[in-house]
């Protein structure tokens, strides 16, 4: 299967001058795979004859994670531009393909795949439909490379926009605050599989650790992920906790009090695992996990994707016509990105130098590189 992907909301809220966060959906009333439901608009907008439909990868739509924050985006597309909103709730890979294809039954006007796994039917339905526009959170589409070990070749569609964010800035922020909170001098990363949309979190990580370093004099270690060699510790996917919960036990032996895990609900076993060992802190991802978990008391910080942001500002552009297939890339200079300090008592200092590298990554000044961006 091809997948050139980059990186995976929320109504963001400034706390700390850093901070973003989303409420969850309200409505839980999603339906099992291939059942689509619509929702009637509650908000003060007046109904338009649009209909934007949303798919989730396995992970199901309250998986406190990248899905949940799309429908976010969805609902509040709903509720302020009046649309009609249908989903469809993927249980395996096997229901990706099913679920494309019944959204454009359907005749929506826009449709939305969340995750890097949808990359393939959502390519092969907006080929089909070109009269229809369709959106893909977390990754790029491409065709496959001449030759069998040929890289995949980029493809841009003009009805089909790929939402992505370059996390490795948020990243950064994040390591350089592990680094100024870690009493043991080691803190670690890992990830759900090998692929750009989560390598990108750790590179940037493991920058941030090192200007932390370089501006304090430090020695804070990274475990898990070499970015120079592009190689670290991974899960094997996006939905088994215990081995989440099992790769931090074995960090947390090697010392390490600060572990951000880039995995999907995987982050939810590494957060059971750091709550059991006590002094050890979860940078989340994704989401605001202060708001979105159950381990706000452990939260240092999360490295927020506003997922829901790109799907509303998606939706928005197909109703209103201005829709052209150029990529949604969320950063921390449109707020596409942003760093939630958790509950941590983060010293103000350690923030003034967080808030001040921010606005040098703004600005341009600092640039935070990565093979990974977007």
């Amino acid at each position: 299967m091809k997948k050139t992907i980059y990186a995976t909301a929320l109504a963001a809220v400034a706390t700390l001058a850093l901070a973003a966060c989303g409420d969850a959906p309200e409505d839980d009333s999603t339906e099992p795979a291939g059942e689509a439901t619509t929702e009637e608009a509650t908000g003060s907008a007046e109904e338009v004859d649009y209909l934007a439909c949303l798919i989730s990868d396995q992970g199901g739509w309250e998986d406190q994670s990248f899905n949940q924050s799309a429908m976010e985006g969805g609902m509040r597309a709903q509720e302020e531009l009046g649309i009609q909103l249908n989903d469809a709730e993927s249980q395996s890979d096997a229901d990706f393909g099913p679920n494309v294809d019944s959204m454009v039954q359907q005749g929506c006007d826009m449709t939305i795949g969340v995750g890097f796994l949808l990359e393939d039917p959502i390519q092969a339905a907006a080929e089909g439909n070109t009269d229809v526009n369709f959106g893909l959170v977390d990754a790029t589409f491409s065709d496959p490379g001449e030759g069998a070990d040929a890289p995949p070749v980029p493809v841009e569609l003009p009805n089909a926009a790929p939402i992505i964010f370059n996390t490795a800035e948020a990243a950064y922020l994040a390591g350089y605050v592990a680094a100024g909170m870690s009493e043991t001098g080691t803190v670690a990363t890992f990830g759900g599989l090998p692929i750009p949309s989560v390598n990108i979190f750790m590179d940037g990580f493991v920058d941030g650790v090192a200007k932390f370093n370089e501006d304090n004099d430090g020695d804070v270690q990274v475990l898990g992920w070499d970015k120079e060699a592009q190689d670290g510790t991974f899960s094997g996917g996006f939905e088994d906790q215990g081995q989440g919960q099992a790769l931090t036990e074995q960090f947390i032996a090697q010392g390490a009090d600060v572990i951000m895990p880039v995995a999907g609900p995987v982050g939810l076993g590494a957060a059971a695992a750091a709550e059991s060992a006590g002094d050890v802190w979860i940078v989340g991802v994704d989401s605001d996990w202060t708001a979105s978990t159950d381990y706000a008391d452990i939260v240092l910080a999360s490295v927020v994707k506003e997922i829901g942001a790109g799907v509303f500002e998606t939706i928005k552009a197909g109703l209103e016509g201005s829709f052209t297939g150029e990529p949604y890339i969320g950063d921390l200079a449109n707020g596409g990105v942003s760093l939630a300090t958790g509950s941590a008592d983060i010293p103000q200092e350690l923030l003034d130098q967080v808030e001040g590298l921010q606005e040098q990554i703004i600005s341009g000044e600092l640039a935070v590189e990565t093979v990974n961006a977007p």
